[in-house]
């Protein structure tokens, strides 16, 4: 195990690297003037060749992607032009339009981000595995056909139809619920859940879809081995067949898929932040993107891709730890 939890972390390492290099080469060395987006619409040739200097601009691109790694590693120094700020590691650089440390601006995002996809992978765990189990074990009856349609719906409906129907059943018509305005755990943890069901909903409904198929099948092919029909021909009670032995089996794919799924949440939840107004980062890269902020976008993408490899090792070692064939490859 020990040696394959090296060959992991070198992969990641190795798909960290490279994803810093296209992350760079499209945003810094692809056409456009990276001077002039700092600089700002208002500024004269002067001033961009200043912004130029003060960004090393005019280095080699081998020692401009140099000074990009060695700011992610260690820290690195901006120079404002009225004064010199150090941005420790993880630097990403200033933010083009309020001269704010990137890094600083992706920590404070963090948390409502993380918050959102957390509570949905527990949503989309607790409903995908629970219909995926009920359909498998009432197959060929009318409840399996119900959550089969139930997941389809899921799969094809928007998050942003999801969600629209979820504030006004529970906000508007029933007034359950406040309208969500994101509160830090640290703060308030009763408002924080509280403010965050909706979100929670809203995404997880859509996930669950998957890990209920997944489930579905996954537990069907188990049911189907040889030592399973050995136990049930010796009398083993059904629920405790399907419990103790085949339920095991079943969900190991359904972790691993989850923790791979929990990375990619933190870029792919763009659209559940917007909706419910939740300051995340997909919130951030949106305003980034359409202000043309190269170091929140390059930082943005940076965390997400790291967040999803990193996430990818976990479940990769939580099915190895499932089968050990796996680890011994």
């Amino acid at each position: 195990m020990t040696r394959y939890l090296l060959r992991r972390a070198a992969g990641a390492l190795a798909v960290l690297l490279v994803l810093s290099v296209v992350v760079y080469a499209t945003f810094y060395i692809a056409p456009g003037d990276p001077a002039r987006l700092a600089c700002g619409p208002r500024c004269n040739p002067e001033q961009i060749a200043q912004v130029r200097a003060q960004l090393s601009l005019g280095d080699p691109v081998y020692v401009q992607y140099w000074h990009f790694l060695q700011g992610i590693v260690a820290g690195h120094d901006y120079s404002t032009g009225t004064a010199l700020i150090h941005c420790d590691a993880p630097c990403f650089g200033l933010s083009y339009q309020n001269n704010q440390q990137v890094t600083g601006m992706l920590v404070e995002r963090l948390p409502a981000t993380a918050s959102l996809a957390a509570g949905a992978m527990a949503v989309s765990l607790l409903l995908g595995t629970v219909t995926g189990l009920l359909s498998a074990l009432r197959r060929g009856g009318v409840t399996e056909r119900v959550l089969t349609w139930l997941t389809l719906a899921g799969t094809a409906t928007p998050v942003f139809i999801s969600g629209l129907a979820l504030l006004m059943l529970f906000c508007a018509y029933l007034a359950w619920l406040p309208f969500p305005s994101y509160v830090p755990l640290t703060e308030d943890p009763e408002q924080w859940a509280w403010n965050m069901l909706l979100p929670w909903a809203a995404l997880g409904l859509l996930e669950s879809a998957k890990y209920a198929r997944l489930t579905r099948s996954s537990l069907l092919e188990t049911l189907a081995e040889d030592h399973i029909r050995t136990f049930r021909a010796y009398g083993v009670a059904e629920r405790k067949l399907v419990t103790r032995h085949a339920l095991r089996g079943a969900v190991a794919p359904v972790v691993s898929l989850s923790a791979a799924d929990f990375g990619s949440m933190f870029g792919g939840a763009v659209l559940t932040e917007m909706m419910f107004g939740l300051p995340g980062i997909g919130a951030l890269l949106v305003h980034a993107t359409t202000t043309l902020d190269l170091p929140v976008v390059v930082a943005v993408v940076m965390v997400t891709g790291t967040a999803v490899v990193l996430a990818n090792i976990v479940a990769d070692v939580v099915y190895a730890a499932a089968d050990r064939r796996v680890a011994l490859r």
